[in-house]
């Protein structure tokens, strides 16, 4: 029988009566917010590489049909360019508008926010993440519609590295609108509803040519965030392209999808509290 001295029960009572008011350990600091951008970023284009790839051959074909049909009305010229850049832009409004306002739609009727939620990750990060993975994603599409308009048309390839400035800049504007629509529509149908008619929008008013247009659907066009991608673009086919108003048209590209991308954030903490 071993004897225990009476120092050491002394001792290990005030260290018990420590360990018991301490409580439960507390939680790591959030994770940062270019980690958890990069870590949404990647899951979210794994996924839509396997479920988005059938959909965005149909935007592609989508535009490549339109420019065909107005092939018969448009002969070249100032309109042609409008028809190849708004064309194109399409393929972006359909992929980062419509259908990622169905996907938080969807996402916030599923109970996916919650999910979210509890992931140690800044609100900000999903939505970026998501939105860059849809935007990124119209860039195979974006550029064939592009390439094949111009042999349609004949108009000239020299200046269609602009795209690299035209697909993301467009996308996350297209993306953070799309995104706000899902997240606010109080039903899933409602947020496909404004998905299609975002996209309707982006069909009507930004592969017709605008000098067709009457001035108030003209006001309506230069509201849409994509009007400005799609002058970015539609300007490099001219012989000399005015550089200034090609900067001036992704500058407010950029503009609208920063304020569009922070409105989705705020949306998003919205809808994941409720």
């Amino acid at each position: 029988m071993s004897v225990v001295p009476a120092d050491a029960l002394q001792g290990a009572a005030p260290a018990a009566e420590e360990r018991h008011v301490t409580g439960p350990a507390e939680l790591g600091p959030r994770a940062r917010l270019w980690p958890s951008l990069v870590a949404v970023y990647r899951a979210q284009l794994s996924r839509a590489r396997v479920a988005r790839i059938p959909l965005l051959f149909v935007a592609t074909f989508q535009s490549i049909g339109i420019m065909v049909l107005m092939r018969g009305v448009v002969d070249g010229g100032g309109e042609a360019q409008a028809v190849v850049a708004g064309s194109a832009v399409l393929v972006v409004a359909f992929v980062a508008l419509n259908l990622l306002a169905q996907y938080f739609g969807q996402l916030r009727a599923s109970g996916g926010l919650d999910h979210y939620a509890t992931l140690p990750v800044p609100p900000a990060a999903v939505v970026l993440g998501a939105a860059g993975a849809y935007a990124s994603f119209t860039a195979p599409g974006t550029v064939v519609t592009a390439v094949f308009g111009c042999l349609l048309f004949g108009l000239p390839m020299t200046h269609l590295w602009v795209l690299l400035a035209v697909i993301p800049l467009a996308g996350a504007a297209l993306a953070g609108l799309g995104a706000a629509l899902g997240l606010l529509a109080p039903r899933p149908e409602f947020a496909t509803l404004l998905g299609q008619l975002g996209m309707s929008a982006a069909l009507l008013l930004g592969v017709l040519p605008p000098e067709r247009m009457p001035q108030v659907v003209r006001l309506a066009r230069d509201l849409l965030p994509s009007t400005y991608g799609v002058e970015a673009f539609a300007r490099t086919f001219g012989g000399r392209p005015d550089w200034g108003f090609v900067l001036g048209d992704l500058a407010v590209c950029a503009a609208v999808g920063v304020i569009s991308l922070a409105v989705a954030t705020w949306a998003y903490r919205r809808a994941a509290v409720r």
